[in-house]
């Protein structure tokens, strides 16, 4: 089992910054390819970045492409998320989720792709 908990999430202005945090404790050797997902209200979940955690690859969704970094410390088995140049679009709860193998650029954007999933940090950016 890995829990997730993911924390930073907050209100702030268009062209603002936020770093998300997701702490992983259990069993995390297993979770290799490591991801973000946001929702927004009335859309379905959709993938943000990803990075796998051996060499560190990172891949983005294109909205979020220059905006956004995906990052670890994996002697604290924590990933992080910095949010910048932020847009009212990128409202949504922002989930933390990992998953097992490579973080294919097929595969990595696909909910099923990950077994385990944090309880979500809410992001509301404001015009």
């Amino acid at each position: 089992q890995v829990q997730l908990v993911e924390s930073g999430g907050g209100s702030v202005q268009a062209g603002g910054s936020l770093r998300l945090s997701c702490a992983a404790s259990g069993s995390t050797y297993s979770s290799t390819c490591m991801g973000w997902f946001r929702q927004a209200p009335g859309k379905e979940r959709e993938g943000v970045a990803s990075i796998y955690r051996g060499s560190s690859t990172m891949r983005y969704a294109d909205s979020v492409k220059g905006r956004f970094t995906i990052s670890q410390d994996n002697a604290k088995n924590t990933v992080y998320l910095q949010m910048n140049s932020l847009k009212p679009e990128d409202t949504a709860m922002y989930y933390c989720a990992a998953g097992s193998g490579y973080c294919y650029a097929s595969t990595w954007v696909r909910i099923d792709k990950y077994t385990y999933w944090g309880q979500g940090t809410q992001v509301t950016v404001s015009s």
